[in-house]
């Protein structure tokens, strides 16, 4: 694999800003679910995620940095271990004194216990899966294939974050707590939730999809809806009951409102990432009754706003 940074194609010095948002650019055009002919991307996927779950990680990136684990995180093999006989500069059990290494008796301390002790007891930190064990190293064992899902949320439960009980591809189901963040666009990853393989079960990543709503729209992280009212509540004001993504509230409605009035309702819009929410934007639209004789005879004989233009505004 690549080095991280150049997976992702950002610079080395780069914050965690820059690296999120190069992951976002780069998971949205090769997600599966849009390369659904092209196994090559589907593999980039993967190997982007996998980049940025390492460098999101300021331990791993900091380890990945000063050159301590691989592209995959797994522990680099020892400086000098590994050397061929005669190569100098390694640690070889039983070499002589004179010979460019160092002799460990048997009987006297144990080789591993001092192997540890030098390089920060790699032996004792080793994956099931990562194929690293202490003095010596074999091939990596290949964890299995990532599984990819696309998950349609309900327009409320999205905004509300309501858990939603899934059902994945091995037949476990369970009670998804989605995020802020997904519901923004950011896959979810679930581990150990994938295939299975030798090293261990890959992940299952999960897209978030708002369903469409029959009278609510999104904006930004607010929620908008058109309410009628009728007229003698927009005239004389009210207290009107109208819905919201957790349940019916009563608003008040000021005298004298006409229609496109914008009323706002603090939190009760979409989640954010810091904890905050975004508000429920209510338009008022003022809803009136069809062939009303006695509104006819009313407006017929009302006379008091009969020379007011409305649209002098746009110039008519």
């Amino acid at each position: 694999m690549a080095d991280l940074y150049t997976t992702l194609g950002v610079a080395r010095g780069a914050d965690e800003a820059a690296i999120k948002k190069a992951y976002r650019k780069l998971a949205k055009e090769l997600h599966p679910d849009r390369n659904k002919d092209n196994p090559k991307a589907t593999e980039r996927f993967s190997q982007v995620t996998q980049a940025y779950d390492l460098l999101s990680d300021k331990n791993k990136r900091a380890q990945y940095d000063r050159g301590e684990i691989d592209e995959q995180g797994n522990p680099k093999m020892p400086f000098g271990y590994g050397a061929a006989p005669g190569g100098g500069g390694g640690f070889r059990p039983g070499a002589r004194p004179g010979g460019g290494g160092f002799e460990f008796e048997t009987g006297g301390s144990d080789f591993g216990d001092i192997f540890e002790g030098l390089f920060g007891g790699a032996r004792r930190q080793q994956s099931a899966g990562s194929g690293f064990s202490g003095f010596g190293a074999r091939a990596p064992r290949q964890k299995g294939a990532d599984v990819a899902y696309k998950l349609a949320v309900d327009f409320e439960d999205a905004a509300a974050l309501k858990p939603q009980r899934i059902t994945l591809g091995t037949g476990k189901t369970i009670d998804l707590k989605i995020t802020a963040d997904a519901v923004a666009g950011t896959p979810m990853r679930l581990a150990g939730q994938g295939e299975a393989g030798p090293g261990g079960n890959g992940d299952a990543q999960v897209t978030i999809e708002v369903k469409r709503h029959r009278f609510y729209t999104r904006d930004g992280d607010d929620v908008r809806v058109d309410v009628p009212v009728r007229l003698d509540e927009a005239v004389k004001g009210a207290k009107i009951k109208l819905p919201t993504v957790e349940g019916a509230v009563m608003m008040t409605i000021p005298a004298g409102s006409n229609s496109g009035k914008v009323l706002r309702l603090k939190g009760r819009g979409f989640h954010r990432k810091d904890g905050s929410r975004g508000d429920q934007l209510v338009t008022l639209m003022v809803d009136l009754p069809v062939d009303d004789a006695a509104l006819k005879s009313f407006v017929e004989g009302w006379t008091a706003d009969a020379g007011r233009n409305p649209r002098e505004a746009l110039g008519v």
